[in-house]
């Protein structure tokens, strides 16, 4: 019989999409061939602290935590931790270097946003050698920062929407100046967001001086460095990218708008289910425009030097042009996400999804285990 994989699925965190970390955790979970895998939960609480399996648990749902019971190795809850040092010894733990029966041979992390998707916790699993899910520490610092991230695409010849930026800092000693620079490069309506996030926490639309002074106040609660794009009247559309050197993208998806009084695509429009837009995949548009749409997407993928998994955003504008508007290098894997239903539409079950991810993180980490790293 085939050992089973023990898979390490990493949830929580600290950061502002913490809750939706662990519906993707739930997700992943249920969703894993328990013929093929031993799941060992480890959750990050919002002050950073790391969670054993058995305390990580109770963070599920109790219908998640009843499908892990019979998994579990009996983790004790005076395990719990690593607390304040979510580095090295707690790794090590985590890899079954020290104390643990049996190392975790992947890890799958579905942390959202800082501390998570933004390349910390990718450096420290490179820097410890476990392979790991997803893209690396590089990729990950990339697609994370919306500013990199765009000026990567711009340097790929991707179409991109205009933007500004500046620092929390330079906010907090000149409003008057960055306000007048964003009015004359940017104008109104505009979309005010932190830099480094997700799932639209902190971000909101300004329509004049007075709202661009409080959408800024609220994305510098979030983050140091801050940007401002131009609105783009158009059709919001994504794109699932998978692989590592030869990524395949799938059919994409879209957001369809059901009541115009919804501001935008915001996280209570994303995650709550309002019915105000709904989310349908594949995407009604062209046959051309889809390859396009997939073209331009693993472009994207490959200007931050993907790996694993990333979703690419778009907009479709009314005279037909495309504008890529940012990558997830860890997309949100809930029941509602648009990753799974894109593959699902593309004839790819989020088990067998599953399995994919966990075969790209063991080939990637073969590769960076040819690296030398001595003269």
């Amino acid at each position: 019989m085939t050992k089973k994989l023990r898979i390490g699925v990493i949830f929580g965190g600290r950061s502002g999409e913490h809750e939706v970390s662990i519906r993707s955790a739930r997700a992943v979970i249920e969703a894993m061939d328990a013929t093929k895998y031993e799941v060992v939960p480890v959750a990050i609480t919002k002050e950073g602290n790391w969670l054993a399996p058995a305390a990580a648990a109770e963070l599920l749902p109790k219908a998640t935590q009843r499908l892990l019971s019979a998994r579990l190795r009996g983790g004790k809850k005076e395990d719990v931790m690593i607390a304040g040092d979510p580095s090295r010894a707690g790794l090590m733990r985590l890899s079954g270097n020290v104390g643990a029966a049996e190392p975790i041979d992947v890890v799958f992390p579905v942390l959202h946003g800082t501390y998570g998707e933004d390349g910390t916790l990718q450096g420290l699993l490179e820097m410890a050698a476990v392979p790991f899910v997803g893209c690396g520490t590089l990729a990950s610092a990339c697609g994370m920062d919306k500013v990199t991230m765009k000026a990567l695409f711009k340097d790929a010849g991707l179409p991109i929407c205009e933007y500004a930026w500046f620092l929390r800092t330079e906010w907090e000693s000149k409003p008057e100046s960055v306000s007048r620079r964003v009015v004359r490069s940017i104008g109104f309506p505009a979309f005010v967001k932190p830099a480094n996030l997700g799932s639209s926490v902190g971000i909101s639309k300004a329509i004049d001086k007075a709202s661009l002074a409080r959408a800024i106040k609220l994305a510098a609660r979030y983050d140091r460095k801050i940007i401002v794009e131009a609105a783009v009247a158009g059709r919001e559309l994504e794109c699932a990218v998978m692989g590592n050197d030869q990524p395949q993208a799938s059919l994409p998806g879209e957001y369809v708008v059901h009541d115009e009084a919804a501001r935008f695509l915001d996280y209570t429009e994303k995650y709550a289910g309002t019915g105000h837009v709904e989310f349908v995949v594949p995407a009604r548009v062209s046959k051309a425009t889809a390859k396009r749409i997939q073209q331009m997407a693993v472009k994207a993928y490959q200007a931050i030097d993907g790996a694993g998994l990333s979703r690419v955003d778009f907009f479709l504008q009314p005279d037909g042009d495309l504008l890529v508007n940012e990558i997830n290098t860890l997309p949100g894997l809930t029941d509602v996400s648009g990753f799974p239903k894109m593959w699902e539409a593309s004839g790819i079950s989020f088990p067998r999804v599953i399995d994919q991810l966990i075969e790209f993180a063991i080939e990637r980490h073969h590769q960076r285990a040819r690296n030398e790293t001595s003269i």
